[in-house]
Order: structure tokens, then sequence, then C-alpha cells
């Protein structure tokens, strides 16, 4: 649980667009491992950022999204909050969706401890992601990447020079994709009498990611 005397200052960003019919008490119970970690006893009294300038946790009902921009001081061991977090808001979201998480070293002191070789600051960045399905995480992962790529290699060629190199990154993510559902195809048991498949259904089906060309 998280501490006044903490190392660090956890910042976590994004948008995560939800189903029509999900309330707010799922959404409270799937948050439940972020603001707990923050000492609250519920969300409403855990979705104030340690900032007042941030707009905390919101739940936006009518455009059926919730919006993160929140501080709290904490210490590595949110990672596993935040992995719980994400699992729980998989079976909330309309679609993929990313959250950037900052760790910033609330301890180090840059002028403090600038003629000390051996002091590194522990500053972390990471992107987590969460979809109802494999196809929409691994979308979200696609579109981020093509991204990236784009801005970088701008700088020496044209947009239009591009299009095998995002082709080649579609064709790395379309097989992925299809080793995961050959993996998935692997666990399901054996097509009875009628032609159904019995027991519980497996996630990670559906449509391929789209290719953008």
């Amino acid at each position: 649980m998280a501490s006044y005397n903490a190392p660090l200052e956890i910042h976590v960003h994004g948008q995560v667009p939800l189903r029509a019919d999900v309330s707010f008490d799922q959404l409270q119970e799937a948050l439940k491992p972020l603001w707990s970690y923050a000492g609250a006893s519920s969300l409403v009294k855990g979705a104030h950022s340690a900032y007042e300038d941030e707009p905390g946790i919101k739940f936006d009902a009518q455009e059926h999204l919730l919006q993160l921009c929140w501080t709290v001081s904490g210490d590595e061991d949110i990672r596993q909050s935040l992995d719980e977090m994400c699992m729980s808001l998989n079976e909330l979201s309309l679609t993929g969706a990313t959250i950037e998480v900052t760790f910033y070293d609330a301890e180090f002191d840059e002028d403090e401890d600038g003629d000390d070789p051996e002091a590194t600051s522990r500053d972390d960045f990471m992107m987590l992601f969460v979809g109802p399905n494999p196809a929409a995480i691994m979308q979200v992962q696609r579109d981020l990447l093509v991204q990236d790529i784009i801005n970088i290699m701008e700088r020496h060629f044209d947009a239009s020079e591009l299009g095998g190199v995002v082709a080649e990154v579609d064709r790395m993510f379309s097989q992925r994709f299809d080793a995961l559902v050959s993996s998935l195809e692997i666990g399901k048991p054996p097509r009875g009498p009628s032609g159904g498949h019995g027991g519980a259904g497996h996630g990670g089906g559906g449509r391929k990611p789209r290719h953008l060309h």
C-alpha cells in the first residue's frame, strides 16, 4: 500500500472506451487494485490525484469512457496492482487502448547527486494495453508501433516511401495473431457428434487486426 514516504510518484494516464452496459459499480470493482493501493475505501475516495491540477480517475457515463490522469505515491510493487487492473478492464473495454505509466524517483535530487557517479534515478516508463480480446490489443500495439516508425523514418524518407515498412509490420503482427489462435485451438476439446465444441469457449478468437496500407 502506498505511503507518504514512498520513494516513487507513479502517474497513470490514458483513455479506455468502455462497453455501453458497463456500470459504475463494475468499473469500481475493476479499478479496485488501483484505488485500494492508494489507501482509499472506494473509487470515489481514491479517484483524486496527488496533484490538484490533474483530473484523476473519471468515468464519463455518457461517452462510456474511462479517463485516467492520476498520480499516487508508491513503489515498484504497484506493478502487480496495475496488472490486476488491466485484466479486469479487459472484460469491460469496448476497443483496444493504451495506458501510460510513468515512475518518478521522488528521492533522487539531481542537484545533490550530480557529483556522485554512482547515483542513479529510478525514473521509468511503461505502456500497458487493454482490450476485449487479443486481436483488439494487437491492433492498438500495431498502430502505436507504426506511428513510432513513421515518426522516425519521415526524417529521412517521404511518407509515400514507407508502404513496404508498414506492410512488413502488418505481416509480423499477422504471424503473431495466427500463432496465438493456433495455440488456443490446440487447447480446445475435440468436436462432439453435434459438431459443436464442448466446454467453455476460449478467448482470443474473432477477426484479425485490420491492415492499414
